[in-house]
């Protein structure tokens, strides 16, 4: 009897199962039109919109508002250090003086001069109605749970809410998340941001987890994997049953093709997700 073989067959059945169900963990966004100023309402124009446009398809920012450092600090709020601004491009009206020739005869020409802009998501302290717009499909009132806060409050990871999904940067060492509101559920919040925080554990400071040599190309769908069953046994034990692993089922399927090619893929990714969340507990509570 194949024991490894067994259990792997059993959970990858319960995966294949999970596809069927679910469904995205937060609310899109829907179009957000041209990029504007968040403190004047002005629409930006011309190349402007092309840049801010793929700024924001690069960087997965929700948000089409966007601020100068100025205006950010005009408002009492702070661009977050090692933030990087966009260049975008205006034209100013220059003119030669020539004394030979009469005023409605000087020459005038258009200077490109460059001026810098941030995203609302890379600034904190901004005045709530300068958020990204919540959809009508999530939460319409967020119920924080006093322990999970804890765990993402004690860790103190930089987590950075105002993107348009939810990702861990390693080479910055950031959690970006989507905002609070924009959740179907509170339950798939904690575990969205429970995830990335596990993603976070494994970093060389921490647990210091790499999977290249054995997995090789499917190395970063392994990490995925242990990071949504480290954030299920994380809600679990934090009692959240709507967050628990047949919820994280649909979002574990794409990952299927690793368990099927290595039938102890499921146990490492467990014994190295059970870690993640003790850690969190040990380290965050």
């Amino acid at each position: 009897m194949d024991i490894n073989q067994i259990i792997t067959d059993k959970i990858i059945s319960l995966l294949e199962r999970g596809t069927v169900k679910g469904g995205a963990r937060w609310s899109r966004s829907t179009a957000t039109g041209l990029p504007v100023n968040a403190k004047s309402g002005d629409q930006y124009h011309g190349i402007n919109v092309l840049v801010l446009w793929s700024e924001m398809a690069e960087k997965s920012y929700a948000s089409s508002q966007w601020l100068t450092f100025k205006q950010a600090v005009d408002l009492g709020a702070n661009v977050r250090k090692g933030e990087k601004s966009v260049m975008c491009v205006y034209y100013k009206t220059v003119g030669t003086h020539d004394e030979s020739k009469a005023d409605d005869e000087q020459e005038t020409y258009f200077m490109a001069k460059p001026f810098w802009l941030f995203n609302v998501a890379q600034i904190d302290g901004l005045p709530a109605d300068l958020t990204t717009a919540i959809s009508a499909t999530a939460c319409k009132t967020f119920n924080p749970h006093f322990e999970a806060e804890q765990l993402l409050l004690n860790s103190n990871a930089s987590i950075n809410y105002g993107f348009d999904s939810a990702f861990y940067s390693p080479s910055t060492d950031k959690i970006c998340m989507p905002t609070r509101e924009r959740f179907t559920s509170e339950a798939n919040f904690y575990a969205t941001a429970l995830h990335e925080l596990t993603h976070w554990t494994g970093n060389e400071a921490r647990l210091n987890r790499s999977f290249g040599k054995r997995f090789g190309d499917d190395a970063y769908a392994f990490e995925e994997l242990v990071a949504e069953l480290g954030a299920a046994f994380t809600v679990g034990q934090l009692g959240m049953i709507d967050a628990t692993i047949e919820a994280h089922a649909d979002y574990v399927s794409s990952w299927i093709k690793v368990l099927k090619e290595d039938k102890k893929a499921i146990f490492t990714a467990a014994s190295l997700a059970s870690k993640a969340s003790d850690f969190i507990f040990s380290t965050c509570h």
